[in-house]
């Protein structure tokens, strides 16, 4: 089994890196991950994703997505959904690209009344690509993100639907 964590906060270095890193951490814990952990930080790609033809780092990224079995897409909520950077991103896979594989999705939100877009909006997206999303999404608000417990407790109830997933997928 291999991790991908997808940072799809415009800015290096933001709260969702960090807080994405820590629920992929909580994640291979949960799940005694042993195998390959990479990055996508969509930061560094904004450029290739907006310019037409093929760009080498961009079609690596996609390359680390389409062949992990588990993919961690986190997002800061930008008018109550994921960002535009993501979603370039994800545009650019293949229809059912997901298929076989399970995504995580992963909202860091300034107000909890933005808790539910990471069910109504980001999930479908994930979906449509083919990806098993196990329940619930996570949504994170700042002020919980130096809170590992919150992090452990949500790793707790996906881990297991997660090795599910993997085991149909093999």
């Amino acid at each position: 089994m291999s991790i991908v964590t997808v940072i799809g906060n415009p800015r290096a270095g933001s709260r969702t890196a960090a807080a994405a890193q820590a629920v992929t951490d909580a994640l291979v814990e949960r799940l005694e991950h042993t195998g390959p952990r990479d990055t996508v930080d969509l930061s560094a790609l904004g450029p290739a994703l907006l310019a037409p033809g093929a760009h080498a780092a961009l079609e690596i990224a996609l390359e680390l997505v389409r062949g992990a079995s588990v993919i961690v897409f986190a997002s800061p909520t930008y008018k109550a959904t994921y960002t535009g950077l993501l979603k370039a991103f994800v545009d650019r896979l293949p229809p059912n690209a997901l298929a076989g594989r399970t995504a995580v999705p992963v909202l860091v939100m300034g107000d909890a009344r933005h808790a539910l877009a990471v069910e109504a909006h980001f999930r479908p997206l994930l979906v449509e690509l083919g990806a098993h999303v196990p329940t619930p999404g996570l949504a994170l608000l700042e002020s919980e993100l130096a809170e590992l417990d919150v992090l452990d407790g949500w790793a707790r109830r996906v881990a297991p639907q997660i090795r599910v997933a993997q085991e149909v997928a093999r």
